[in-house]
């Protein structure tokens, strides 16, 4: 009798993903229930009501019998239990269940709706189908998983990407998620361009709006006003470069000065990323205005007419910049400090001053981080409409564009998807411009041999106007902050300015009574509800930036430029073109999410996920391949070398990751109007209904309040990430004995 192996019969990750999918098909409600956060639906007719029963209830009650071809999916894979992983048997019978199931989940799934057939042909071939089906609920996303993983097994078995099961998994798992969440919505909004008044398709209307000259005009040359496309890609210009050497700047300071108040410089360099961006237009305009407090000082002083300067460009570059320059310092914080203090020091050893030694050594291996900086804050500039609705004037943009063509009078979808169109290009145009600088120059700097260096300080040509600025950019940021601080506490800012914190208690009130605390203040709703989305997305938007960024910088595969666009393509969207897009992709089977916290969830993950990309790309250009390699040959699989070797030294992109999506989610604005609803309801929407209620300081109170729970939760990510440590000395006194 023959003996089977262990090689034969163990397949834990195999027999894992066998068990989730019968668990999906037997167990779970195939059909989303009504609120996927809370499990109700055990105990109101589960499993025989129809909307909770299992796909095999369904079948077993002869309903919804098209979920019947997915079961031999499910059955396939039993067959390969007993077959050595190189056997090709085994990698067929995975693919063919894999490539059954979930291609046909996808197929019933866009063809059968709420209403029946989608589709005429359908309807013309096989008749009136009388009965329909709703979006995918917790057995069919499980299901749905299960396929997808016994179809990436299947393609490891066969050889691809060295037979690698986590790396194959990886790229299969983050491709059909980009492809659902991004491209899916996305093409969805686009197609939008070419339909006629008819419902019909026209290339002839997407021209006439494509060519339209308040988009391409140039009338700015000779006096006039130039199109929103210049204008927004003058604008990102702008803001990009300029929080590109604010955030180098910070970033300096930080790690390679003696300044002794780093502490409280990084907290205030973040302040403004946990600040909704309108509260940072208002601040400025109650500074800058025509009656600002600013404005009015020197006209007194000096007997200077007030002018309308902050409303346009001025205005808008100052709020973007004070706004994003955090992100680029989240990103280059982790680059400058994992720049090899060895080669430094080597260099002064060769008589280096230490400008040289800056400008010949370290700047250019800043190089990712720098060109990564750039990117997110173009990006973000293109997609921000907060700042320029409130302080654009007569200075259009693509993104206030597509705001008003979406819920201005007009509602016009073509118009908004033209509009989206020219900014996607300008957003790719800038990715391929970044990836031409970096070119193909290596810029590792953290090896597996021991680095015991210490950074130098800048040179002091350097130090002194650094420093200078950086102490004149936090100055301003906390006067800023100041100003929304006392908006909070006055009666009513600008005309009773009589202190009061009749705001806080109105929104945050609460009382003790027997049953426990009530909750009774108006605002209590919306932030429990933010605060519970918000921390569910953050982790996972961390997880799937960092896997995408290690998949882009460890691994070569086919289509690997395609894959990291796709990851950079919600970021590049405006995110009212995203929320539009959300509701028309998702307020139908398959995925029918629309109302749901799920959609809030999904939105952000997707919205903020290349931040987490980005910071993970340049922070592993700086590791060494020589890691994997070594962890490889001492028997560590990829997914044990990528959990111990390369996590542990990305915790810098990691912290990024975290706290970037984590406020952006207590923050996020434009996608957030389209995507709320009674039950979930998130902080921003409410505080700018307080604001179109001219209701200012409360508003303002609730933003305060945002501004110091989102720095208590980034302070507890910080401690519980911790610092990365790259056995360095700590100290430049310090001497080996």
């Amino acid at each position: 009798m023959r003996t089977l192996t262990t090689e034969q019969t163990t397949h834990p990750v195999l027999i894992f993903w066998i068990i989730a999918g019968w668990v999906g098909f037997f167990l779970l409600p195939w059909y989303g229930v009504e609120d996927f956060f809370t499990f109700e639906w055990l105990i109101d007719g589960y499993p025989f009501d129809e909307d909770y029963a299992p796909a095999a209830f369904l079948i077993g009650q002869g309903e919804k019998l098209w979920l019947t071809p997915m079961f031999l999916g499910l059955l396939l894979p039993l067959l390969a239990l007993g077959r050595r992983k190189t056997d090709p048997i085994y990698a067929k019978l995975l693919i063919a269940a894999g490539a059954i199931g979930f291609g046909w989940l996808i197929l019933q799934g866009f063809t059968i709706g709420i209403r029946g057939w989608n589709f005429e042909w359908a309807k013309a071939l096989f008749g009136e189908l009388g009965d329909r089906q709703f979006g995918m609920g917790y057995g069919a996303l499980i299901c749905a998983s299960a396929f997808l993983f016994l179809f990436t097994q299947g393609i490891a078995a066969r050889g691809a990407i060295n037979g690698d099961v986590f790396v194959v998994s990886a790229i299969g798992g983050v491709v059909v998620i980009v492809t659902a969440f991004v491209f899916f919505p996305i093409a969805k909004m686009l197609t939008a361009a070419f339909i006629t008044e008819d419902g019909g398709y026209s290339a002839g209307v997407f021209a006439s709006k494509f060519f339209d000259d308040r988009l391409w005009g140039l009338g700015c040359l000779s006096g006039g006003r130039c199109g929103v496309a210049w204008n927004s890609l003058f604008l990102a210009v702008l803001v990009g470069l300029i929080t590109t050497v604010l955030g180098l700047i910070f970033a300096l300071v930080v790690t390679r000065s003696g300044f002794r108040y780093k502490r409280a410089l990084r907290a205030l360099t973040v302040l403004p990323i946990i600040t909704p961006p309108f509260v940072i237009g208002l601040a400025l305009i109650l500074l800058f205005g025509l009656s600002g407090s600013v404005t009015v000082f020197f006209s007194d002083m000096f007997g200077i007419q007030p002018t309308r300067w902050l409303y346009g460009l001025p205005g808008i570059l100052i709020a973007q910049t004070l706004a994003f320059t955090p992100i680029a310092f989240l990103v280059l914080i982790g680059v400058v400090e994992g720049v090899s203090p060895s080669m430094e020091e080597a260099a002064q050893t060769l008589r280096a001053s230490k400008w040289q030694v800056f400008k010949t050594v370290s700047l250019p291996l800043m190089r990712p981080g720098l060109a990564n900086a750039f990117l997110l804050g173009f990006i973000e500039s293109m997609a921000d409409f907060g700042n320029p609705l409130v302080l654009g004037g007569n200075y259009d943009v693509l993104s206030t564009e597509i705001f008003f063509a979406i819920v201005g009078a007009q509602y016009d979808q073509g118009k908004a998807a033209v509009l989206a169109m020219v900014l996607l290009c300008f957003t790719l145009g800038a990715f391929y411009a970044q990836r031409f600088w970096l070119g193909k120059k290596s810029y590792t700097t953290v090896s597996g041999k021991g680095d015991s260096g210490v950074h130098p300080h800048m040179p002091r040509a350097l130090s002194i106007p650094v420093l200078a600025m950086a102490m004149i950019w936090a100055a301003f940021t906390m006067v800023v902050y100041v100003m929304i601080f006392y908006g909070s506490v006055v009666e009513l800012w600008g005309v009773n300015n009589t202190l009061t914190l009749k705001h806080y208690v109105t929104a945050f009130s609460f009382r003790i009574e027997d049953s426990g605390i009530r909750w009774s203040g108006a605002a209590w709703d919306s932030f429990w509800t933010t605060l519970k989305i918000a921390a569910i997305a953050a982790p996972l938007t961390a997880i799937v930036g960092l896997i995408t960024a290690y998949l882009l910088t460890r691994q070569t595969f086919a289509g690997k430029n395609a894959f990291e666009f796709g990851t950079m393509l919600s970021f590049a969207i405006p995110g009212t073109v995203i929320g539009v897009s959300y509701i028309l992709a998702f307020n139908v089977p398959p995925v029918e999410i629309t109302g749901t916290g799920i959609i809030l969830v999904v939105s952000f993950i997707f919205r903020n996920m290349p931040v987490g990309v980005r910071a993970g790309i340049a922070s592993m250009s700086q590791l060494d391949k020589s890691l994997d390699e070594s962890s490889l040959t001492l028997g560590a699989n990829s997914w044990q070398t990528f959990r111990r070797i390369i996590l542990p030294l990305l915790r810098p992109a990691i912290l990024a990751a975290l706290v970037y999506s984590f406020v952006r989610a207590m923050t996020a604005i434009s996608a957030v109007i389209f995507l709320v609803s009674a039950e979930y309801d998130m902080a921003t929407s409410y505080i700018i209904g307080r604001v179109e209620n001219n209701d200012y300081g409360l508003a303002i109170a609730y933003s305060t309040t945002l501004i110091f729970v989102m720095l208590s939760v980034v302070a507890l990510m910080q401690f519980i990430v911790g610092r990365t440590e790259i056995g360095r000395r700590m100290t430049q006194s310090r001497t080996n004995t």
